[in-house]
């Protein structure tokens, strides 16, 4: 099954950009952006795209114009937010490291709300709050505004290291630790508690866990507001799953139908932060194929493409669908595996994959490669990192080049002391 939708011409990108390529199906984005935002239609809602996904800026501009706000989960993925044109006012800050210079510069911004992981972190935002306050500098704040991360306790079902909301995992805070630190908020004069938040991982494919988790954290929230917290915004995260291979994603309108008239009639505005679900499938890495290897017992392809270009397969074990693009004939296929030229065995992009016959200079597009594809990437044996290339209406333009060996030694090169 082909993922990937837009209409290009593939010979001709790979003669212009030189592969490995990203390539973005910019139409389809401003689809799936707009379907999740209706889902939200008649009530009182902000979608925060989640930077983590892919942070590139022509990405974020796309989304920004359609008035999407900005996941950020570190200082410089807000700068990128501001850069590409999302107002401080629709901008989240999670993360559980945050450190004491972005939380000081996050509030001098004047961002939406920080979300809060832990005690350490409500006590050392409070602190930081209250010396900017006093300070009386042209960035005095009157109060933080927070939220605090709800660990729900409920299994999302998905994979060890991307489920975020059981106990054992490294995010939030439980029930009881969670009211205790509202009321310590709310008390504090240096402190607004402004919402509530709950995201318990990602790639998930069955909303059962999403909506016990949301009532769990909607009788908590009438708890605090009963307690007369003003909490203003309800954040229900991300994490909505894909179909990367025969996987069946829930309907994410039929998902939030179920639960925003719950969040509505607190008079609270909800708040969601999809990424994957926005860029997975309207993601493509266009390769080519280098030559391929036989032994008594196993075929590989070797691509251009490898593990610090993709680094979800040898990661996470995860599917790619991979298209041939090739003119061999049908019919002649090979199981092999597919591979790059990094010096690690766990480099591969797909095994066991049944391929028509590949020789060099073939095209293969490995698809669903739009969300952790690119902002994974790394310069692993000294590599390059590709370019981004987005199309839309049948064009197709640069929103970054490929990065050349002068670039990634520049910041070595005035360190360098060699003896004569």
């Amino acid at each position: 099954m082909k993922y990937f939708q837009a209409k290009c011409n593939y010979i001709e990108l790979a003669q212009i950009y030189n592969t490995p390529l990203y390539l973005y199906d910019l139409d389809s984005i401003q689809k799936q952006y707009t379907s999740i935002k209706n889902s939200f239609y008649g009530f009182k809602s902000l979608i925060c795209y989640a930077l983590k996904a892919n942070s590139n800026l022509s990405i974020i501009n796309t989304l920004a114009r359609l008035g999407s706000g900005a996941d950020c989960v570190s200082l410089n993925e807000i700068k990128r937010a501001l850069l590409a044109g999302i107002p401080r006012y629709k901008i989240i800050f999670s993360g559980v490291g945050k450190e004491d210079y972005e939380i000081k510069e996050a509030l001098e911004l004047g961002i939406l709300f920080l979300n809060v992981e832990s005690e350490m972190e409500l006590l050392r935002i409070e602190e930081i709050a209250k010396e900017l306050i006093q300070s009386h500098s042209k960035h005095t704040i009157s109060q933080a505004r927070i939220s605090i991360r709800v660990n729900p306790d409920v299994d999302a079902k998905t994979h060890p290291y991307i489920s975020t909301g059981l106990h054992e995992n490294k995010f939030g805070l439980d029930m009881q630790s969670a009211k205790r630190l509202y009321l310590y908020a709310h008390k504090s004069p240096y402190l607004s508690p402004i919402g509530i938040h709950y995201h318990i991982g990602s790639q998930i494919l069955d909303f059962a866990p999403l909506l016990e988790s949301t009532h769990k954290v909607l009788d908590l929230t009438k708890s605090l507001l009963s307690a007369n917290i003003d909490l203003k915004f309800f954040d229900i995260g991300g994490g909505f799953g894909i179909t990367y291979n025969n996987e069946v994603a829930f309907d994410i309108a039929h998902y939030i139908n179920q639960i925003i008239r719950h969040i509505d009639a607190l008079n609270l505005t909800a708040i969601c932060e999809p990424g994957r679900s926005i860029m997975g499938n309207n993601g493509a890495i266009l390769t080519r194929v280098i030559g391929k290897k036989e032994t008594h017992n196993k075929r590989f392809v070797i691509i251009d493409c490898a593990m610090n270009d993709l680094l979800r397969p040898s990661l996470y074990h995860a599917y790619h669908h991979i298209s041939y693009l090739g003119d061999s004939q049908v019919g002649e296929t090979q199981i092999c595996d597919i591979v790059g030229a990094i010096c690690e065995s766990g480099d591969y992009i797909a095994k066991d994959r049944e391929l028509p016959l590949c020789k060099a200079g073939d095209l293969l597009l490995i698809e669903s490669c739009g969300a952790y594809g690119y902002s994974m990437a790394s310069n692993y044996n000294s590599r390059l990192k590709p370019a981004e290339v987005a199309i839309s209406s049948g064009k197709h333009f640069l929103i970054k080049q490929r990065e050349s060996f002068e670039e990634s030694v520049k910041n070595e090169l005035q360190y360098l002391h060699q003896e004569t």
